[in-house]
């Protein structure tokens, strides 16, 4: 913060003076006539006396020559819907005077509860303070917090001066993340058996190739044949650990959900989307999201292969933060992602289907290693119908039993059902595959 100078200072002061301030000056200058009208000086004296003391405070005010840094500091920087977060702000004096009265105002969305207003009674030079204040917010969003409003006060409240920095931050709220059961799934790999095979039909052939041997590697993966082909040892590379992949595809479609706000069947769905991805992401799968419009978020493979578990859950966690309601009518742009990511576990959060989307689905399925949906009963986020809990219209009906013959496991979801309940029942034992009913036909 930068001092004013000259008539440009004063006329800053001026701008700033408080009520109390103006009062006194209007005081002041009304005395000063009233002691020409009636011919007294004592009155005069009074008068000027009034006048000046705004004047002064604003004069002082406008030419202060200290310098304040700010600094901002998020815990945690990526907060959870429903949980508090901290934001922590420093205030540095870096100049040799020290600061008088600082007013601090730091500029927040209402979603996240009103404004936090401090005052800091005087910063030494080269001295400094910390203040923190709470935000909570019940929606998942991408909020911005700042820039931070500093206001120069007179000890006597005649004058303020609002001065603004420019740096802000973003606080992202995730959806909520709930805790899954550990069950079998299709594409899992323990490492060993038939399990291995299909992880590797999955994941892609063995990364195995031959280089020059390096002091200090084991004889014993000296490759002989390449070696007398070549003129010189070459040693086998080791076999890189191969991983299952997995999509969890999320249906935005705003026709397909229903309801408004935290208890729409959209943010349940969003929460499940989360839920599923950091779940699969923790047991070692290769995790993705995809949307009906075709949006990819990728897994701990991006990147040459250098991110993580954490990073690509914390990329997943960060895009549904922000995900909204499409325009869109199906989900065919989601189909062309699916085919190039190969083989692999499909996990669908789906709303309301019409017969065109659940065919399409259904023919979906034969490509990939393994495939659940959640299909939700949307009617019931709606409250058209109360229903009992093995029962449902007539029309999701005969779309829980398409999918559910095209190889699918399938599970219905209604309002108020519990996603770690529902996870329980997704078990491959459960899934009889078409595949295996046709070769023991």
């Amino acid at each position: 913060m930068s001092p004013s100078d000259g008539s440009s200072g004063l006329r800053a002061g001026l701008r700033g003076l408080t009520t109390r301030g103006r009062s006194f000056l209007a005081a002041g200058l009304t005395a000063v006539a009233c002691s020409y009208l009636l011919d007294q000086s004592a009155l005069l004296h009074v008068g000027v006396l009034l006048a000046a003391l705004p004047l002064t405070a604003a004069l002082l005010l406008a030419g202060t020559r200290y310098r304040v840094a700010s600094g901002r500091r998020l815990s945690p920087h990526r907060a959870v819907a429903g949980q508090e977060a901290r934001v922590h702000l420093r205030i540095d004096n870096v100049s040799r005077v020290p600061t008088g009265l600082l007013l601090l105002e730091d500029k927040v969305p209402y979603v996240l509860g009103p404004r936090p207003r401090f005052v800091l009674d005087r910063v030494e030079p080269r001295g400094h303070h910390e203040v923190s204040y709470r935000v909570r917010s019940d929606l998942r969003g991408r909020y911005p917090l700042g820039p931070l409003q500093l206001r120069l006060a007179d000890p006597f409240g005649m004058c303020e001066l609002s001065r603004s920095f420019s740096a802000s931050d973003v606080l992202t709220v995730v959806p909520q993340v709930q805790q899954l059961p550990h069950v079998r799934l299709s594409g899992e790999w323990i490492g060993q058996g038939e399990s291995r095979a299909r992880t590797l039909a999955l994941a892609g052939d063995d990364d195995v190739i031959l280089r020059e041997y390096r002091p200090g590697d084991d004889l014993r993966r000296v490759h002989w044949k390449s070696t007398a082909r070549y003129g010189e040892l070459m040693v086998r590379r080791e076999e890189q650990p191969q991983k299952a992949r997995a999509a969890v595809l999320l249906d935005t479609r705003e026709i397909g959900h229903r309801g408004s706000g935290p208890a729409s069947s959209f943010e349940w769905a969003v929460g499940c989307a989360a839920s599923v991805a950091v779940h699969l992401l923790q047991r070692g799968y290769q995790t993705r999201l995809l949307t009906d419009l075709g949006h990819c978020v990728p897994g701990p493979e991006a990147g040459g292969g250098g991110n993580t578990a954490a990073d690509a859950s914390g990329l997943i966690l960060d895009a549904l933060a922000v995900v909204d309601l499409s325009d869109g009518s199906g989900l065919s742009r989601a189909e062309d992602p699916l085919r190039a990511s190969g083989e692999g576990l499909l996990v669908a959060v789906l709303g309301d289907l019409d017969e065109e989307q659940t065919a399409r689905l259904a023919r979906l399925r034969t490509r990939t290693g393994g495939a659940v949906a959640f299909l939700l009963d949307t009617g019931t986020w709606a409250g058209l119908r109360m229903i009992a809990p093995d029962t449902g219209g007539e029309e999701f009906q005969d779309r829980v039993r398409q999918l559910r013959e095209a190889g699918w496991t399938v599970l219905p979801v209604r309002a108020g059902d519990s996603l770690p309940e529902l996870w329980q029942a997704v078990d491959r034992a459960e899934s009889p595959s078409p595949y295996r009913e046709e070769a023991g036909a």
